[in-house]
């Protein structure tokens, strides 16, 4: 089952640092990284930045696609009460069908901000308790939306490689 989990870190360069991690976690069989994204927002910074890790050139398109509709829609939007309610009410209507919804979209929005980071994946049949374990004492939060088959191929379909 493919799922979307978000890793949340309080200092801005851990998540970064994490995804070494998780290729180690991958290598050991722990998880199988569809894709994921790094958003560090340092001190003193008006916004994050964000980095699209892939593994392949030609899933590229399709996942930079997803990171940016999410990325942008959740940090580079005006963070304006009504603004930013329009624009996650928007990313919730294009992700409409993956799993990924309005109240989990504005909990990630919220909780990370200038002095955090964020490790965003998509992963396929991972043991997310034991990937766990390898971020345990980093001060990581987990936030995980788990996808139903008729999501993940929503999910895949629309951003991935077209095979769920």
């Amino acid at each position: 089952m493919t799922t979307f989990t978000v890793w949340k870190f309080d200092d801005p360069n851990r998540a970064e640092q994490m995804s070494s991690i998780l290729h180690h976690a991958a290598d050991d069989g722990l998880v199988k990284i569809v894709d994921y994204a790094v958003v560090t927002w340092p001190k003193g910074a008006e916004k994050p930045e964000t980095k699209h890790e892939h593994s392949s050139t030609y899933k590229h398109v399709g996942w930079g696609a997803f990171w940016g509709i999410v990325l942008g829609s959740l940090f580079l939007v005006p963070v304006v009460g009504g603004v930013l309610g329009a624009g996650i009410g928007a990313l919730d209507k294009t992700l409409k069908g993956t799993g990924i919804g309005r109240d989990e979209l504005e909990r990630i929005r919220t909780q990370i901000t200038e002095g955090t980071s964020a490790l965003f994946l998509v992963t396929d049949h991972g043991n997310l308790d034991r990937l766990g374990e390898r971020f345990h004492g980093l001060h990581s939060q987990l936030i995980a939306t788990n996808l139903t088959t008729g999501e993940e191929e929503i999910l895949m379909q629309t951003f991935g490689d077209h095979t769920p």
